[in-house]
């Protein structure tokens, strides 16, 4: 049964504040995911010692990786990333729209590509919205709209997961449930899906949202002493089958 998780990984800079990539790495190896949505990572930035995240994750998983700078500043880079063990393609990559009152808000972005799951492409796109609600709301429209999910090439099994910044009785959930299904909704056993802060998680900001197609198998946070200390989010996972 395939295995996917969504992973804000804070830079892979822990709650002890300790930098270490090979700490995250291990949170999502012991999960033993087939794909995997990142969001967080730097990329030859001075701040975590010019470290490839991205890269480095990657391989020690053994998975082939697309990372999406959703900020550049000269050579360092910041954003997002999707890997999986399955053959797979990108489809596109492109920026969030910001929030115009607001200029220098960090920039946004979203990142997809298609899957191959047992000969059929299932489509996984993977975004971190703004902190600022008008600038989520702006963006979760521009995701359900032609750019994205109704974009002609998105047709058959889709997963939309990363971190949203949003809870579910935000205008961000509410539009994009306009187009796919929240997953832990439609999870036969209700196990706990909050993610944030990670050493006590009560918010679920983090989410995954599936067309008709994916069958939820089961939707939860790991909650460890190695998740709580990896990142200030824990993973978010969903064990699903393609109908």
């Amino acid at each position: 049964m395939p295995r996917i998780l969504t992973y804000n990984v804070h830079r892979c800079v822990g709650t002890d504040r300790r930098l270490d990539v090979g700490r995250v790495a291990e949170v999502i190896a012991r999960l033993e995911p087939d794909i995997v949505a990142l969001q967080e990572l730097d990329v030859g930035r001075a701040r975590t010692g010019g470290v490839d995240q991205a890269h480095q994750i990657a391989q020690r998983l053994k998975m082939a990786f697309h990372f999406h700078p959703a900020l550049r500043v000269e050579e360092e880079l910041y954003g997002d990333a999707i890997l999986t063990a399955y053959p797979e393609r990108i489809i596109q990559t492109g920026p969030l729209p910001g929030y115009a009152p607001i200029p220098k808000l960090e920039p946004r972005g979203a990142l997809w590509i298609s899957v191959e799951i047992e000969g059929r492409p299932v489509q996984v796109m993977n975004t971190h919205l703004g902190l600022v609600p008008k600038e989520q709301q702006l963006q979760a429209s521009c995701l359900a709209g032609p750019a994205w999910l109704q974009h002609p090439m998105r047709h058959g099994p889709t997963i939309l997961l990363g971190d949203f910044n949003a809870t579910g009785s935000s205008v961000v959930y509410r539009t994009l449930n306009t187009r796919l299904e929240a997953a832990r909704r439609l999870a036969p056993v209700k196990s706990p899906t909050s993610t944030f802060p990670s050493a006590l998680p009560v918010l679920r900001i983090d989410h995954i949202f599936v067309s008709p197609e994916i069958v939820v198998e089961d939707v939860f946070t790991p909650f460890d002493p190695l998740t709580r200390v990896a990142s200030d989010h824990l993973p978010l996972v969903m064990d699903f089958s393609v109908a």
